[in-house]
């Protein structure tokens, strides 16, 4: 390929660059992309224009990092982010060059780029590429290999390893083995050590998102990153779950893994859920010695793993405020790990199923039904059959769940027919007694809703009272 399609809002631009003397080339992901052939909506330019010419030549551009040569151009409806070719020294904090000079060669702007998959640049006049450390053939190679020596490249900023790894799990690309062996460098070590928490959560979801998280994951693990930045999940490797009744197949470790891979590809919640569900299992790991068959004079090991959930939501929320993810995000996840070992039987009364709904809340239960065939799905490794009993149960679950929220079912305490003000109106005092009582009111609905009225809760109330 010696060339790609720039599109209009790029040649709109170009034309206003070259009517002022100037030149630009998109740069960066969206040449990669466009080689690979895939859809490319985000756009980097660089040019030969400083920043202050770029804002001179344009009506409306903001300043976003225009310390580095980095201006955003507004243009056409679309958010351009442009950069002056430049060449950079030193990176005393490990992300920052220390200086930053402008040049007016587009190959000396490739040449501080990270991989050479990166490094490819395509004129915005008619499509050309320019391709100076051969990224064309790297990508159809599929190899991610460093711009210039690995150690030095990683050396200038601590993130690049972690994307190495992130760009092998989104695209399915191996990584050329010196830029390999260069992650687990000592020294390098030491810089990705060093990076904020939020990007490393950045490039972990991203990881997350991508088609086959478990691949990104476990060259986190390998290169020892993953110990790093989540040793709790790195502590499952060797934890083994299998036993007689061949539930698992996995240690814990993959099992979460495999989970994560098993979880809706779009949904960055159920995903982080997956992968930190059973996190709680190594330390309630518990062994028990059982005969089996009974009466057969023969003792097996049976493997138990009591509480795990509580365990899990408790590790997770640790993890996740840890990484700086917002406090949503962190219940949201929480709750779901805490409520995923529910076990669902055909025979359950619309009082259980209410109980459930309660419990989960009914707006994460579709989440939740994700969350169970993810887990699943992690325990062989393997697709669910829908015709499966599993399956039947869990769509079973969703149809009485749907029957109940379209009958209208009292679900939460502020549907009472009662409330706390009519409790203190016949005697019961504010405080913890009259929460408790308020609690076996919903209880009380909640197995019979036609008790729900003002005069029969009333009646109740009394009587726990007294």
């Amino acid at each position: 390929m010696k060339s790609v399609k720039i599109p209009e809002v790029l040649k709109t631009m170009n034309k206003i660059l070259e009517s002022n003397g100037y030149e630009g080339f998109l740069v960066g992901g969206a040449v990669r992309d466009m080689i690979l052939g895939k859809k490319v909506s985000d756009f980097d330019v660089a040019t030969n224009a400083t920043p202050q010419q770029v804002m001179k030549i344009f009506h409306k551009v903001i300043p976003t990092g225009i310390a580095h040569g980095t201006v955003t151009v507004h243009i056409c409806g679309e958010e351009i982010e442009t950069t002056t070719y430049r060449c950079e020294s030193g990176y005393s904090d490990g992300r920052h060059p220390d200086s930053v000079t402008f040049t007016s060669s587009i190959e000396d702007d490739l040449s501080r780029r990270d991989f050479t998959m990166n490094a490819i640049a395509a004129s915005l006049r008619d499509g050309s590429i320019v391709d100076p450390f051969e990224g064309r053939k790297d990508i159809k190679k599929k190899i991610i290999r460093t711009v210039g020596k690995p150690r030095d490249r990683f050396l200038e900023d601590g993130l690049r390893p972690i994307r190495a790894l992130r760009f092998s799990s989104q695209l399915g690309f191996s990584i050329e083995e010196e830029t390999f062996m260069a992650i687990s460098d000592e020294d390098v070590r030491k810089k990705t050590s060093s990076i904020s928490l939020e990007r490393f959560r950045d490039e972990f979801c991203k990881i997350l998102l991508s088609p086959t998280p478990s691949h990104g994951l476990k060259l986190m693990e390998q290169t020892g990153i993953l110990k790093m930045f989540i040793p709790e999940l790195a502590e499952g490797r060797g934890c083994t779950q299998a036993d007689f009744r061949g539930y698992h197949e996995f240690d814990v470790l993959d099992h979460n893994l495999y989970a994560c891979d098993g979880a809706p590809k779009d949904n960055i919640d159920v995903r982080l859920a997956a992968l930190f569900h059973d996190i709680g299992k190594t330390p309630a790991k518990r062994i028990e010695s059982c005969e089996w068959p009974p009466n057969s004079g023969r003792f097996v090991e049976i493997l138990h793993f009591h509480k795990h959930e509580q365990y899990s939501a408790e590790m997770t929320k640790a993890i996740l405020t840890r990484l700086k993810f917002s406090n949503a995000t962190i219940d949201k996840v929480c709750h779901l790990i805490k409520n995923h070992m529910f076990f669902f039987e055909e025979n359950w009364t619309d009082a259980a199923v209410r109980r459930f709904i309660c419990r989960v809340r009914p707006e994460y239960i579709p989440e939740l039904i994700d969350l169970r065939y993810a887990d699943i799905y992690g325990m062989h490794k393997s697709k669910i059959d829908p015709r499966s009993e599993t399956v039947k149960k869990l769509n079973h679950l969703l149809d009485r769940v749907q029957a109940i929220e379209n009958e209208s079912q009292i679900l939460s305490l502020k549907d009472l027919a009662v409330n706390g003000n009519d409790l203190i109106k016949i005697g019961i005092p504010a405080g913890k007694k009259l929460g408790t009582i308020l609690n076996e009111l919903f209880q009380c609905i909640l197995d019979d809703p036609s008790m729900n009225t003002k005069e029969k809760l009333l009646e109740v109330a009394k009587k726990l009272n007294s």
